[in-house]
């Protein structure tokens, strides 16, 4: 029989004849990772997958309130570590992120009125220049 390798790890192995498409082998981390691509494929296409897994971590949390809670007063260096990678993000998001106020300009140009010379030609006395009222529109 011809050998398939799997989509996970990579090695080569018999497919059943059973199952059409076969692309992972028969270890068990090669089955959970078809398990996992199997969920979130159906997440992202299956609307009523979406809303009964939504549902159900809804009923999960009714029935275990206050677990997040419980949870990290029993893990207290998973809190530590998280306050010092938060602590981290904030910095190097402040140095990142300007004030509004600070921002430059996206154009150099101005709103107004504006006289336009032929260039080239120098200053001239009653040379032909015409005035023009320029409007800046801003595409985003």
């Amino acid at each position: 029989m011809n050998k398939v390798r799997c989509a996970h790890c990579g090695s080569r192995f018999v497919p059943n004849p059973h199952i059409k498409n076969q692309r992972y082998c028969s270890k068990v981390e090669c089955q959970r990772a078809r398990k996992t691509s199997w969920q979130r494929e159906k997440l992202a296409t299956d609307p009523d997958y979406q809303a009964d897994k939504k549902e159900s971590q809804r009923a999960w949390r009714i029935q275990n309130p206050g677990y997040w809670q419980n949870w990290r007063l029993r893990h207290p260096e998973y809190v530590e570590r998280c306050r010092v990678l938060r602590k981290e993000r904030r910095c190097r998001h402040k140095k990142e992120v300007a004030k509004m106020d600070a921002s430059k300009p996206l154009s150099e140009i101005k709103t107004g009125s504006y006289y336009i010379v032929p260039e080239g030609m120098g200053m001239v006395a009653k040379m032909d220049a015409s005035v023009q009222k320029v409007r800046l529109i801003l595409m985003t």
